[in-house]
């Protein structure tokens, strides 16, 4: 049966709904890892590696579709609008957590006899010590912006068929990716304060947490498209799947960019 349409009709795939699930036992896990209840300590990693597996292997389907030529234009058009529609959803998630940290330093509240005074809070609120943002924070921004230089360059070696420096690009990505979490986790083990202290170390370690996920998902992404690049997938074929890397590659780095001028030097 000849088809008559440029559409990529998919085989049924399991990977949506064990997404959804890992993502939900994800969320689980965090509340009661943040409330101390021992099946967090548990649930809480499992549910992330099965989150990891489960999107490697929804991964490799795609590309397998895209190896195929299943991938025609007007199923890489539905794919770009796809992950233009991922990112929105990942900029109101950002939004929320700013807005929380905006509200609260705004209005920086003091129980006092159980009720809630307004008119004397400050913000950070007494007790913090804010982490100095011209030391990691800084760096950890210069990091990220020669990364997206990076990742700028191996998009321009592949558009010109140049499989080694593209690869060399894309593993100097990751590697600076890494080098930004190793950063980030040292600067987490000795912030003076932790996510338990108060609203302020909460919305802190919640919205840099989420940040830094959002790096190791990136950087996985771009170390798949690294061994992709070696064997000279992006030279002969399609190379959406590492343009989409880069796109989100950016959107992290910007994102990075308001937590660094908003939670760090504007604090």
């Amino acid at each position: 049966m000849s088809k008559k349409h440029q559409f990529h009709l998919v085989d049924p795939s399991p990977w949506p709904i064990l997404v959804s699930f890992a993502l939900l036992f994800c969320a689980i896990g965090f509340i009661f890892y943040i409330h101390d209840l021992r099946i967090g300590k548990y649930l809480l990693p499992i549910s992330c590696i099965s989150l990891f597996i489960t999107l490697f292997l929804w991964w490799r389907d795609v590309i397998q579709e895209g190896q195929n030529g299943h991938h025609s234009e007007v199923v890489k058009a539905g794919l770009k609008i796809g992950i233009i529609i991922f990112f929105i959803s990942e900029t109101f998630l950002f939004a929320s957590f700013f807005a929380t940290y905006f509200f609260s330093k705004i209005n920086p509240v003091v129980i006092l006899d159980g009720i809630w005074d307004i008119t004397i809070g400050k913000w950070p609120p007494a007790g913090i010590t804010k982490i100095n943002p011209w030391d990691l924070p800084f760096i950890n921004t210069l990091i990220l912006l020669l990364s997206s230089n990076s990742v700028t360059w191996a998009i321009y070696e592949i558009e010109t068929k140049n499989q080694k420096d593209s690869s060399l690009a894309l593993i100097i990505t990751v590697m600076l990716g890494f080098l930004f979490l190793a950063f980030q986790i040292y600067e987490y083990h000795h912030a003076e304060f932790s996510m338990k202290d108060g609203i302020y170390g909460s919305n802190f370690y919640l919205t840099t947490g989420f940040h830094g996920l959002h790096v190791l998902i990136g950087a996985i992404f771009l170390l798949i498209c690294y061994f992709r690049a070696k064997r000279g997938d992006f030279i002969k074929g399609s190379y959406l799947g590492v343009e989409f890397a880069a796109w989100y590659w950016h959107f992290v780095d910007l994102i990075w960019l308001f937590l660094f001028v908003f939670m760090y030097i504007l604090d």
